[in-house]
Order: C-alpha cells, then structure tokens, then sequence
C-alpha cells in the first residue's frame, strides 16, 4: 500500500533542506579568517577548501539528476542527508587540512542532492501558478537562508564563540528537513519529454555553449565576493558578514519582484543590466571603505541578483529541446566555475598581500590592499559578461542556430 503524500510538508523539508545549504555557504564565509589562523591554512589552502563546497555540488547534481526519475527523490534526499551530516560533524572534529577538504566536498555533495531533488519534486507536486508560487517561495530560501546564517555568524564571531560552535548551527536544519521527511510519501517522478540522449544532443547547440561560457563567469561573479567577503573586506571598515546579509537580502527582495522587470527589458536586457550594474558593484567595493562599502554592496546586489535564475530561464525559453538535463549541466556549469576559481583567489589574496608589503605596507593597511587588489582582479568576469551580452542582445536573434 502507497503513503499518502502530504505535499506540503515535503515543500517544507525542501525548504528546510534550502537553508541547509544556505547555512553551509554564509557560516563557512563567516568562519574562513578564524579557519585559516587556527589551522595555520594560508589563503590557497583556504581556497582549495572553498572549492570543495563548490565541486561536490554538480557532481551530485548531475548524476543524480540524470537518475532521478529512476530512482526519485526519497532517495536522492536520503544521500542528501547523510552527506551533510558527516560532512558537518566531520568539519567540525576536523584537525587538518586534508580532513577538511573532504568534509567540505561531502556538504558540497548533499547540497548538490538537495536540488536534484527538491526541484523536480515540487514540479511533480504542484501545478500551474501554485507551482510556479512554491518554486519561487523555495528558491527565496538561498538567499534568505545566507541572509540569516550571515547575521548568526556575526552575531557569534562578536560574541567569541569558536568556528566549531558556528558549524554546529548548520546541523539544525539538517535535522528538522530530515524529520520533515521521514516517513512520508513522495510523488512518483512524471516522465521527461525528452530522453538524455536527445537533451545531451541539443546541448551541442553553439548558443548553448556559448551560454555555457557565460555562466561560468556569471557563477564567479556571483559566488566569488561573497565566499570572500570575510578575508577581503576584514580590514576595510564595516561588517564582512553585514554586506554579505544585505547583499543576499537585497537579492531575496530582487527575486521576487522580477517578474514585471523581465517583462520589460527581456531576459538579455536584464542579463546585460545586471553585468554593468555588477561591474560598477565590484569596482566600488574594490575601492572604498567604511560606511560606504554599504552603498557598493547595493549596487553589487542589483548586478548578481538576476545572473543565475536568468541564465536558467534563457536556455528553458530559447532552447526547451534540451530539456530538464540542460537545465542541471547549465546549473552544474556555473558551480563547476566557481569551484575552479576558488584556489585561484587565494593565490590572488596571497600574491597581493605579498605585493603591499613589498610597497612599504604592513598589517591591516596590508590585508586592506591586498583584498582590495583581488576584487580588482574580479573585475574582469563581468567585464567580459558585459561585451557578451552585448552581442547576444544585437546579434542574437539575428542568427538562427541550428
């Protein structure tokens, strides 16, 4: 006999889930200066952990993302589960380098899961506006859920509390999706219209390839800073983990109100708008301080705030052929990216620090310059952005791709 499925209370494990993740990305950033003093981990080693978090997310994503309507989202969540708990746990017993690049790759995994699941699953539960109103309720919770482990982080790095005491915060949604979950019915996946074959040949579509590449720059643009925030802006004069909760605030807010925009403007425009509004963003945080980080933060907030969920509904409305698969590489892609570049801005962070003191610099004026110099060098993702969208706003729907 099948369980009766209470739908409801599966959008609120998935939301809880959501946060989960959330939770894992804004402590994580809040934490990262005081992992890297007590461990004794210089800023590429930091950065190779950061892009454990990253790396781990599409290689679940996609692989159980081509498997999910075999085996469903009870599963996929099950695995979801005990890779956050035993990468939590593991995090926080962690005594070394090595333990925690495998930590943060397993949170990276089961939040990978979380969205291989929870997406189609609420697809499969709803129809027509309730589930277009449920989608944009639970994708409110990334940002919303970044927004309040921001504030947490902050309020217990004020309050001296260890980094381990900061993690255990993450396993209480943990536990509360888990127990949302447990013992309850979930919808049998509705069949994919397209096969993985015939998305997988789509995809080698030169307008999804390029998109592709836009992503990737689109995803660092994004995740870059805001991963950052703590070591870059720790010596500029306000609250790392306060940008980092206005920021992803302002993008909860920006979200939600988009429909009217898009509408207006178009997908492209919006994707053009948001990379000079991003570039201008960047710029100032790179070269202020104090109070007005705060402004830079709003106009940085408005760039990022439509790149990922418009990247999304381009390719959904511009190349539907590649289906629910397309949708997860293109999503894939993007965390790929960010993973890459992780190490990489440590060794920016590193090379800096060594530049400023080599100029005469010392201590905090030091560990101001240097973050300021790395956000220089991120400047170069939206500008690229800037003149690719350009030329798909002019360009793209003059050519026709086959």
């Amino acid at each position: 006999m099948s369980q009766a499925i209470n739908a409801n209370r599966l959008f609120w494990g998935s939301c809880f889930a959501l946060i989960t993740t959330a939770f894992s990305f804004s402590i994580r950033a809040g934490i990262l200066t005081q992992l890297g003093t007590e461990l004794s981990l210089d800023p590429v080693q930091l950065g190779y952990i950061n892009q454990m978090w990253f790396l781990g997310f599409p290689i679940s994503m996609i692989f159980f993302g081509l498997f999910y309507a075999k085996i469903g989202p009870k599963l996929i969540m099950q695995v979801a589960f005990i890779a956050h708990a035993i990468g939590i746990l593991t995090t926080i017993y962690a005594s070394s380098y090595n333990v925690l690049l495998i930590s943060t790759l397993l949170i990276g995994i089961g939040n990978g899961c979380t969205e291989a699941a929870c997406n189609p699953m609420i697809a499969d539960s709803y129809e027509g506006l309730e589930f277009n109103r449920r989608m944009n309720r639970f994708h409110m919770w990334f940002p919303g859920g970044i927004v309040l482990g921001s504030l947490i982080s902050q309020f217990m790095t004020d309050a001296a509390m260890h980094w381990q005491t900061q993690i255990w915060v993450i396993i209480l949604p943990t536990v509360i999706y888990a127990v949302l979950f447990w013992g309850q019915g979930f919808p049998k996946p509705k069949a994919d219209a397209s096969s993985p074959v015939a998305s997988l040949k789509a995809m080698a579509n030169p307008l999804y390839i390029f998109m592709a590449c836009c992503m990737a720059l689109t995803a660092i643009s994004e995740f870059g800073p805001q991963q950052w925030v703590g070591p870059i802006l720790a010596k500029a004069g306000a609250s790392p983990m306060l940008i980092l909760a206005l920021v992803t605030g302002l993008m909860a807010v920006g979200r939600y109100f988009a429909g009217p925009l898009i509408h207006k403007l178009n997908t492209v425009g919006v994707l053009l708008g948001s990379a000079v509004f991003g570039i201008i963003g960047i710029y100032m945080l790179s070269t202020m301080s104090g109070s007005m980080l705060y402004v830079a933060a709003v106009f940085y907030a408005l760039g990022i705030c439509y790149f990922w969920p418009n990247m999304l509904g381009y390719i959904s409305e511009n190349l539907p052929e590649t289906g629910a698969l397309g949708l997860s590489i293109m999503g894939g892609i993007g965390m790929f990216s960010s993973s890459m570049f992780q190490p990489i801005i440590g060794g920016w962070i590193k090379e800096n620090k060594a530049l400023a003191e080599a100029s005469g610099l010392a201590g905090d004026a030091a560990d101001l310059a240097a973050g300021q110099s790395t956000l220089s060098n991120m400047l170069l993702f939206p500008g690229i952005l800037i003149v690719a969208f350009t030329l798909l706003y002019f360009f793209g729907k003059k050519k026709k791709y086959a």
